[in-house]
């Protein structure tokens, strides 16, 4: 999607159409935050299309719309709930984005008043909860309607919901309120109260919310009030509506007395005389967000004398004297309270931030990555810090930097764990041929770690390695799962281990039937003898590939031959037997090195004994040194249609080529198929020999 046109570039078509899209947009936003409680638009993009909605409008007065967003306040209500129509509409906030907004608000006020800059303005400040508005009816101190905000002028009848929150009182304490009086305030969830609703909602195999709010929402609009008595819904007042009577002269005094009359209030509410200060409470608010355990996007400034509230009024859908002070989009400030070890499938180590839970762009977010251990030095992050973290899009979020170092009695630097969390093996960064790190850390463990097993062993029964027709992922992740196969070696021993597992026989399985399950087996037992190569691939030790395991096979040509020097540079670093290793052509440091740890484990060492019990590794075929391409660099690029690109390579490979993946100045052959692109480009501009599928057969036919 195009980038929509700048307001000022819009000629008056063009103008008419935007307000329609619009208004058609904002609209289906209002709907599902309102009326579904599941909003598909950050704040920060629903922000953006009223602000542009706005500029249009602003620009081009005489196209506004009838329906213009400008002139709504939420949605209307569903049919679900009974209507009440509110004393005097709950309208919306204006906003502001930046300290610049919040001094023109403060100038808009004085210019409006015809106050003197020497005259005291008096604003207050309190955290914008982010939770379901609620208007409360009490006549005589007696609840005796609750609504939701609805459209601003009608809202949902959830009296007997609302009756429900122990925050809500029943009747009011204290004295000096009024007959009738309209109390007005949000509906919220803790961050502690949603994570545990959300794991008994998984656990119950229902659908989890995708944050607090909508969580919050979710619950006050229950149809059986006994649901929403089971949800953990807390109430903070803030404002009123219609009131029999006056009963404050001040933002200040109001809150108070709500407070008095048996109302929860923010402990942050407080009053201000400058703008400055107000900043300044906007930015310890923003810093304590992390730790206040309620969801908060931004902070509330309103005007405290009443009387200047009235005098002030409202325009369109805000009124004059308050305004909601937003924090930025897609980033938040919270505490990291752990470092954790993540092990991926190919058993890279990932640090995990654990934080205290904040809502970012929408979704709340209680893990960040940290990606590795440079990463943490570079940041300096330790466990207690307070950082910033952002998330855009579906990205996972990330650690952008810490927001106090400087305080006393931070903890430790973080120290790279040596074995992994999930099996115990090393804990390595490999070391290449020009001496660098590499960037991650990466467990050893390979077919023994858990957390890598089930890639490990599809990757083992793949094309490229044992090739079991029949045996794929979604077989080895139903074997795996009943614990069945857990190691390699368990596939040669599988109907032994279904009976010991206390399993029918495979052939009674859904989803396999007697001929499945004999097949299977065949399959199996085809590849009791298995190609030197093969066998090496399989084992998927890291930076031992296709090409890296065939320069092996033809070279030691016996597995018992190969392996016996591997286990011997394991002993003896820069032994004879690792300088053997070292003189294959095309065989580099990086390679041995990963060959090495993944013998020094004792675990694989185990594993690789009771698999070589189950089959037989097959010597691999010496490379012939007569042909038309021995010695030669070849590359094949393209598609190849009489045979795979891997049974090309392993043909070469046997005719004494040597096979590469990309193409330079060294490459003596590129065979090159249908589909062909920059490698052929390449190829043609270095002057390189490029063959056809059928000249490459020719070559090379006997």
């Amino acid at each position: 999607m195009r980038d929509p046109i700048a307001v000022e570039d819009l000629d008056e078509k063009s103008a008419r159409k935007e307000l329609a899209r619009l208004s058609m947009e904002i609209r289906a936003a209002d709907a599902a935050y309102y009326q579904d409680d599941a909003p598909h638009l950050s704040d920060a993009d629903y922000d953006a299309l009223r602000q542009r909605n706005l500029a249009i409008e602003a620009r081009f007065p005489h196209l506004k719309r009838k329906d213009s967003p400008t002139d709504q306040i939420g949605a209307p209500i569903t049919d679900g709930f009974g209507k009440i129509e509110h004393g005097l509409p709950m309208l919306s906030l204006d906003n502001a984005f930046s300290p610049a907004d919040v001094e023109e608000f403060g100038a808009r006020i004085r210019r409006f008043l015809g106050l003197s800059d020497a005259e005291a303005l008096v604003l207050t400040a309190e955290p914008k909860i982010d939770g379901l508005s609620l208007s409360l009816t009490y006549e005589s101190g007696a609840l005796v309607r609750a609504a939701t905000r609805g459209d601003g002028r009608v809202g949902e009848d959830v009296t007997a919901n609302a009756s429900t929150l122990s925050d809500i009182p029943k009747t009011l304490a204290g004295s000096g309120w009024p007959d009738r009086i309209e109390i007005r305030g949000e509906v919220y969830m803790a961050n502690e109260d949603f994570a545990e609703l959300n794991r008994l909602e998984e656990a119950a195999g229902r659908k989890t919310y995708m944050n607090p709010r909508n969580a919050a929402a979710g619950g006050l609009r229950q149809k059986d009030p006994k649901i929403t008595a089971q949800r953990p819904l807390k109430f903070f007042a803030y404002a009123w509506g219609e009131t029999s009577k006056p009963f404050a002269t001040t933002q200040s005094e109001a809150v108070a007395q709500l407070t008095g009359w048996g109302f929860a209030t923010n402990p942050l509410f407080a009053a201000h005389k400058t703008i400055a200060s107000l900043l300044a409470a906007y930015r310890d608010i923003s810093e304590q967000r992390a730790e206040l355990g309620y969801d908060i996007d931004g902070v509330v400034y309103k005007v405290d004398r009443l009387d200047w509230q009235s005098r002030l009024g409202q325009v369109s859908r805000f009124p004059r004297w308050a305004i909601a002070h937003k924090f930025p989009a897609e980033k938040a400030i919270t505490k990291l309270e752990a470092i954790d070890i993540q092990v991926g499938r190919t058993g890279s180590l990932t640090p995990v931030a654990r934080l205290v839970p904040v809502t970012v762009g929408g979704v709340v977010v209680s893990n960040a990555t940290l990606h590795n251990e440079d990463e943490i030095e570079r940041l300096d992050v330790r466990v207690g810090d307070h950082v910033e973290i952002q998330r855009a899009g579906d990205v996972i979020p990330q650690v952008l930097r810490v927001t106090d170092s400087d305080r006393d009695g931070r903890g430790d630097p973080f120290q790279p764990p040596e074995r992994c969390p999930e099996c115990g093996s090393p804990a390595v960064r490999l070391v290449d041929e020009n001496g660098e790190a590499d960037v991650r850390r990466r467990c050893t463990g390979g077919l023994i770690c858990p957390a890598q097993i089930t890639e490990r062993l599809k990757h083992f029964v793949s094309r490229k390695a044992l090739d079991i027709d029949g045996l794929g992922g979604k077989q080895i992740e139903l074997f795996y799962e009943r614990g069945i196969v857990t190691a390699p070696q368990h596939i040669f021993q599988l109907d032994a281990r279904i009976e010991q597992a206390g399993y029918p026989p495979l052939a009674e399985w859904d989803g396999f039937g007697k001929t499945s399950a004999d097949k299977l087996r065949a399959a199996i037992d085809a590849r009791r003898n298995v190609p030197f190569d093969r066998f090496l691939i399989g084992l998927g030790i890291r930076n031992v590939g296709q090409t890296i395991s065939n320069l092996f096979a033809r070279n030691f040509v016996q597995w018992s031959s190969f392996w016996s020097a591997v286990e011997a540079a394991c002993d003896a670093p820069d032994s004879e037997a690792e300088q053997a290793l070292l003189a294959i052509d095309g065989i580099g440091q990086t390679a041995i090195n990963s060959l090495k740890e993944f013998a020094r484990e004792a675990a694989n060492e185990e594993m690789l004994e009771t698999l070589l019990n189950e089959v037989t590794v097959l010597d691999g075929e010496a490379p012939t040194t007569d042909t038309a391409v021995a010695g030669k660099t070849v590359v094949f690029t393209g598609t190849l249609e009489r045979m795979t690109r891997d049974e090309a390579k392993a043909q070469a490979t046997r005719l004494g080529a040597k096979v590469s993946g990309s193409v330079s100045g060294k490459t003596d052959i590129l065979v090159a198929g249908p589909g062909a692109g920059s490698k052929l480009k390449k190829a043609e501009s270095l002057g390189v020999q490029v063959l056809t599928e059928t000249e490459w057969l020719e070559l090379i036919a006997p």
